[in-house]
């Protein structure tokens, strides 16, 4: 079953009582982080905090995950070892960079476990499309890691990572590997989120990365189509019956028909 991505709340993995709470906002995807969130003095009692803590009382709504640190570091085998045999779904390998490590990190996990990838660096984005190809569950675009990769500066404009962030979404396509918009780490600026999950959105991605709480509803306003574009989609359909047609004084074609479908889609209705 394709892997609902609408919303992917990420939790620090030194705050795992955090993880029960979480599930409030009815994030698709709550992601308990071993990486970036925690330093690397207290990455060991993190990993037994957050197994333990999912033990206890594992989030009772949608797919829970625990990104594992990257291939090559000190933590990588013994987080993946610990998320093996925990209460989650599966993990989050970010920096994904080599197919075999893809492969690897499947042979650690129970079968059936979901895998989930980061292209956040100059060679994940440069060869997304073999990697995805690899088929992982999902796929998240890290903008943040790529800049610093790149030696650059992150701007609100986004410019500096638009043509990485299409890329990004191209590969995913053509692997037909659902896809995961970048962060937006001003956590209160809701409308900040709402308008850069609208470009990501109108880009093709099927959901964001939430950092916090109050993002995850306004990821799923973003990624769930309105009321209007149902109606308007049912419309376009009806009226081309295949060919070419009229709706709303505006020629739809095959193209149209296409983008109606994927709409009705989006929102599971066929």
């Amino acid at each position: 079953m394709t892997l609902a991505v609408r919303s992917v709340l990420f939790v620090p993995g030194g705050a795992p009582e955090l993880l029960a709470k979480v599930v409030r906002s009815r994030p698709d995807v709550v992601v308990a982080d071993l990486e970036d969130a925690v330093a690397p003095a207290d990455k060991a009692q993190a990993r037994d905090a957050v197994i333990t803590a999912l033990a206890a009382d594992r989030p009772g709504a949608g797919t829970v995950l625990i990104r594992v640190n990257p291939p090559g570091t000190p933590w990588h085998d013994e987080d993946l070892a610990a998320a093996a045999g925990a209460a989650a779904d599966g993990v989050v390998l970010p920096k994904y960079e080599d197919p075999g490590r893809l492969r690897a990190v499947r042979d650690a996990l129970p079968s059936g476990a979901r895998v989930v990838v980061g292209l956040e660096s100059a060679l994940g984005v440069a060869d997304a499309r073999a990697l995805l190809d690899e088929g992982p569950d999902a796929a998240y675009f890290g903008a943040e890691d790529l800049v610093a990769d790149l030696g650059g500066r992150r701007t609100a404009g986004g410019d500096e990572v638009l043509h990485a962030r299409s890329a990004v979404r191209l590969a995913a396509h053509l692997a037909r590997v659902p896809v995961v918009d970048q962060a937006v780490v001003a956590v209160r600026d809701t409308e900040g989120f709402r308008t850069d999950a609208a470009r990501g959105r109108d880009l093709g991605y099927h959901g964001k990365i939430c950092l916090h709480p109050l993002q995850v509803q306004a990821a799923h306003e973003v990624f769930t189509p309105s009321t209007e574009e149902l109606a308007r989609a049912r419309r376009v359909l009806d009226a081309a019956g295949g060919g070419v047609g009229v709706v709303d004084g505006r020629m739809v074609d095959a193209v149209h028909i296409a983008m109606a479908r994927g709409v009705l889609a989006r929102a599971g209705d066929t």
